[in-house]
């Protein structure tokens, strides 16, 4: 009987980890409500997809909504998953792989994004100063 209370003890002290402190002034119930809608609107834009992008965009848009409304209890939702994860040291290690694939990806874009400006930029600056010459020139 003491494990089973132990056990229901330490559930309901997991879960209560996971709401926001009050100092964050995060508020949990408008926050999970977007979530939910957000999810429900990953689902309806994947209406008549095909059935793997209809079961992960809804969840990918639904998590992508709780960083941004719910980051403190993302936060805490997410050091609990790694928590769980360290228990098996296969998906820790597939997990911070994927995670340092993806930052090197996210630099990789950033610094094309750059380049691809600048380029644009020089050939609309090069552009417009032939047209000023031609201009100039009275074509």
């Amino acid at each position: 009987m003491d494990s089973a209370f132990d056990l229901e003890q330490s559930f309901t002290k997991t879960i209560a980890d996971l709401a926001p402190s009050r100092e964050s002034g995060e508020r949990l119930m408008p926050g999970a409500i977007y979530v939910l809608v957000a999810a429900m609107a990953g689902s309806i834009v994947t209406r008549n997809r095909s059935i793997i992008l209809r079961s992960t965009l809804p969840l990918a848009v639904g998590i992508g909504a709780g960083w941004s409304v719910l980051p403190v209890t993302m936060r805490n939702i997410s050091d609990l998953v790694w928590k769980y994860e360290e228990r098996v040291p296969v998906v820790a290690q597939a997990h911070l792989s994927l995670r340092n694939s993806l930052e090197k990806s996210v630099s990789f874009v950033k610094v094309h994004k750059d380049i691809g400006a600048r380029y644009v930029d020089d050939k609309v600056t090069d552009t417009r100063e032939a047209l000023e010459g031609w201009v100039r020139k009275g074509k």
